[in-house]
């Protein structure tokens, strides 16, 4: 446990039940120092413009509730390709974030860095500032172009609290399906 959680705790016994009522953010940290949310965000959902092989122009958006009770602010969100017959490619440059819904944006969020591993294909979309709990945020990541070969594509979604040692939380697949451009002929 932190030290805060432990002071919070230790204050309102000393005060008395029901006299003071002290927020009390809880935080999981072990002795090693590795840090866990209390409670894990969770991907509300994954949606794309565009579902048709080859297009440019499309937008992936990954919505994600980091809960009041989170007990630790979003640092960092991955976004990693674990099916799929084709290396999606993104451009990293466009990458943002909001608060909100793909329908329903409000404030932008501040990137420190968006960074690309093509070994693993995975995506780390890092926040500075972190995000704080209570809030519903959405990454819109922009591929170069939709994959050319239909299918379905799954896209692993990791979060991560802040802390040196922190524990990413996998909240589950982005489920995209492609298709080909079938013409009338």
């Amino acid at each position: 446990m932190r030290l805060a959680t432990l002071f919070g705790i230790t204050l309102s016994l000393a005060i008395g039940i029901g006299e003071v009522t002290l927020p009390v953010t809880q935080a999981v940290q072990l002795r090693d120092g590795l840090v866990y949310f209390v409670q894990p965000p969770t991907l509300v959902k994954a949606t794309t413009t565009y579902n048709e092989v080859n297009v440019w122009g499309a937008t992936y958006y990954f919505t994600i509730n980091l809960p009041e009770n989170a007990g630790e602010s979003l640092q960092k969100v991955t976004i990693a390709q674990k099916e799929g017959s084709e290396n999606i490619r993104y451009n990293l440059d466009d990458t943002h974030a909001f608060v909100g819904t793909r329908d329903h944006k409000e404030t932008q969020l501040q990137l420190g860095s968006v960074i690309g591993e093509s070994k693993t294909r995975t995506v780390s979309v890092i926040f500075d500032p972190p995000v704080t709990p209570g809030q519903t945020i959405t990454i819109a990541l922009r591929p170069v172009s939709n994959p050319s070969f239909s299918g379905v594509y799954l896209l692993g979604v990791t979060a991560f609290p802040v802390g040196e040692k922190s524990h990413g939380q996998f909240l589950g697949f982005g489920r995209f399906q492609f298709y080909s451009n079938r013409g009338s002929w």
